[in-house]
């Protein structure tokens, strides 16, 4: 799966000011990675505001990035939720065609113990005929899924091959690292410490900021997994301070923020989310114009 090393970015779904979605503000969202040395596109993840789409608008938005795509770059879909059963559904019976690999959040809401989370993911490993992505964010599910569990997974289906890990915590991150099998990746799912995860033996990130900032945000990953550490700071540096102003009201509020200050996309998102106040926009807006 050297197709995950570097750089994916989290796509968002952009809306119209009526709130359907924009799908040439997509088009032109995925031409602007491609342009700029993102390594593999992630459609439908958590960011894309998949909850608040229909299935129809789903298949549609799968079907806009495909063809804005033409093959150019990877692409990983996101299947997850809390009902196993219904998970296991989807993987089974959608048209993954397109996709190299799944990327699963891990049950939110239900608080699951360690061997459910476990179990939930050896069903849904036992359904997909694509590698998987097991997805750790315990900020947005309440729940925590340890290192022993990622790696025991990991050890038991080969076709689990990484985990994008957004607990926020380096250290987690480092045991995983420390422990996992040679060939199972740990991918930065936190914008800020991605590239201290890359220096300590990570694989790169899915990220949100990359694709507001890809060119930057996508280079600083590959100085980073070179080892070029001065330079991968410096790039570091450069995109810190808009990693903190797109999350400041949550994501994503806040890059679609950035994305409207260039040009990209309007700034709209489905309730109940609502857009960066104004305070917030003119701060984005005067990073961006000074960038």
């Amino acid at each position: 799966m050297k197709e995950l090393f570097g750089t994916g970015v989290a796509l968002v779904t952009p809306f119209n000011e009526d709130k359907s979605v924009d799908f040439e503000g997509l088009k032109r969202l995925v031409k602007f990675q491609i342009d700029n040395g993102v390594n593999y596109l992630v459609v439908l993840g958590t960011t894309g505001e998949p909850a608040t789409l229909t299935s129809d608008e789903k298949e549609q938005v799968k079907a806009v990035i495909i063809e804005a795509n033409n093959g150019r770059l990877p692409l990983v879909i996101g299947i997850g939720g809390n009902n196993t059963m219904a998970v296991v559904n989807e993987v089974r019976t959608a048209d993954l065609s397109a996709f190299s690999a799944i990327l699963s959040v891990s049950p939110y809401y239900n608080k699951p113990t360690q061997e459910g989370i476990y179990q939930h993911f050896k069903a849904i490993s036992e359904a997909s005929p694509l590698p998987i992505i097991v997805y750790n964010v315990p900020g947005r599910t309440a729940k925590n899924v340890e290192a022993k569990t990622i790696i025991r997974l990991a050890q038991d289906f080969k076709n689990i091959v990484a985990v994008k890990e957004a607990a926020g915590d380096i250290v987690q991150a480092m045991r995983l690292i420390q422990h996992k099998p040679k060939d199972f990746m740990v991918i930065s799912g936190d914008d800020m410490i991605a590239l201290p995860i890359v220096l300590a033996g990570g694989a790169g990130v899915i990220s949100v900021i990359g694709q507001g900032l890809p060119k930057d945000f996508s280079e600083m990953i590959q100085q980073g997994l070179k080892g070029n550490v001065e330079n991968a700071n410096t790039l570091h540096y450069k995109v810190m301070d808009c990693i903190d102003l797109i999350f400041e009201e949550g994501n994503p509020a806040g890059i679609k923020a950035l994305l409207k200050s260039l040009d990209i996309c309007s700034e709209n998102v489905r309730l109940p989310l609502v857009n960066a106040s104004d305070d917030l926009r003119q701060k984005i807006t005067n990073f961006a114009a000074n960038y």
